[in-house]
């Protein structure tokens, strides 16, 4: 078997260096644990970026990976395929919309909803051809495709890409004011995250994305809720936007409808919104496929079928109770909502985040000050102590 190192090194000779990755290999995992080549354990308390929130190999995900294999994988758009509606169904009455647009990743999902807006604008409200626009928030991450590189503010993911898509507002976040001050006559959409985690799991006041909601509803303007990180029970609700008792216009789902397995995500709206995509309009090949949409029906089946959104609520305000514990004056602020949090620092993180791997914890540094943990909702409150003891005597001074 090849060894760390060499797995290691193989990786910068033949991959460029766009992630930066922590120095650990990972090559096998069961529940919240990984282990590396030499067979040492890790807990992850990253969750592949909340697309683990059932942690690795769940019985009843690979279950439903077997049985599908043994029938078809992939079958083109071209043709229906009996697992795609049974997942559409399943999502559309779970978010109480009419449909779904199936993609792939949180960026072609986003796409999509950008997409969908502009159309949306120029069949159904009207707006001038090619001028409408979104609205957006500062500190924002809604991928890293070119449009979504367009309207980000963090410079590393901007600099040498231009020219950018137009027909962006950039607004500071959790600022209902701005909002206002931004809407015109061609705005179609205001895109936003519930809770912005890669810019430091920042967490809006309560009231604001209703208030923001009900503002776009008021100037015939879609709402779009970006729930690709926080959807399906992070955050201690079903939906991050449930914490204000918003329905938005438009869903973008991604990362734990694959189970930790298969990437597939999706939009979620009703008809009269999503009716604007017409054949030949969007679309992608793997879209929807049998493979994907077993996974993610068999994780909507377990969401259903256990008490997650609770347990994520009371593990989480357990988890950051007992952060802030933690004796250090470097801390900056310790951040959460569920078992979505953040300890932000005044100094680099990443240090932070090697020394806890020397202790068994698996985590990640995100915009150079903040150390974000996205444990599995599948994980105990003992596995839950185990960590936090090490990272308590980890962070500690």
């Amino acid at each position: 078997m090849i060894n760390s190192k060499e797995v290691i090194e193989l990786t910068k000779k033949y991959i460029t260096n766009h992630y930066n990755p922590l120095s650990i290999v990972i090559s096998r995992g069961k529940g919240v644990w990984v282990e590396d080549p030499e067979g040492n354990r890790y807990i992850d308390m990253l969750g592949t970026y909340s697309a683990s929130s059932f942690g690795h190999k769940h019985p009843k995900i690979i279950k439903a990976i077997k049985k599908q294999l043994d029938n078809i994988a992939l079958v083109s758009n071209a043709f229906y395929n009996d697992q795609l509606c049974l997942f559409a169904e399943k999502l559309a009455k779970l978010t109480n919309k009419d449909m779904i647009v199936p993609m792939n990743t949180g960026s072609e999902a986003v796409d999509t909803a950008i997409k969908c807006a502009r159309r949306w604008a120029y069949d159904i409200k009207k707006v001038p051809q090619d001028e409408a626009e979104i609205i957006v928030c500062e500190n924002n991450f809604h991928g890293r495709n070119i449009t979504q590189c367009s309207f980000s503010t963090d410079d590393s993911a901007k600099k040498g890409f231009g020219p950018f898509t137009p027909g962006f507002k950039i607004i500071p976040y959790d600022d209902i004011e701005a909002l206002k001050s931004a809407i015109s006559s061609k705005t179609a959409a205001f895109l936003v995250e519930t809770i912005q985690c890669v810019a430091g799991v920042f967490i809006p006041k309560p009231g604001y994305l209703k208030e923001a909601f009900n503002y776009c509803k008021k100037n015939h303007i879609l709402f779009i809720d970006d729930e690709v990180q926080t959807g399906f029970g992070r955050t201690g609700k079903l939906f991050a936007c449930d914490w204000d008792n918003v329905k938005p216009d438009i869903y973008i789902f991604g990362k734990f409808l694959g189970g930790g397995i298969l990437p597939i995500s999706a939009i979620v709206g009703n008809k009269n919104i999503l009716q604007v995509f017409t054949p030949g309009s969007h679309g992608s090949t793997f879209a929807g496929n049998p493979l994907a949409s077993s996974i993610a029906l068999a994780s909507l089946e377990i969401l259903e079928e256990e008490q997650f959104v609770k347990r994520s609520y009371e593990l989480g305000n357990y988890f950051i109770k007992r952060l802030r514990e933690i004796k250090n004056s470097n801390i900056k602020e310790i951040r959460g909502k569920g078992l979505v949090i953040g300890i932000e620092f005044y100094t680099e993180a990443r240090s932070y985040c090697d020394r806890l791997i020397n202790n068994g914890v698996l985590c990640k540094d995100t915009r150079g000050k903040t150390i974000r943990f996205l444990p599995p909702l599948i994980i105990t409150k003992d596995e839950l102590d185990w960590a936090i003891k090490r990272i308590i005597d980890t962070l500690s001074e």
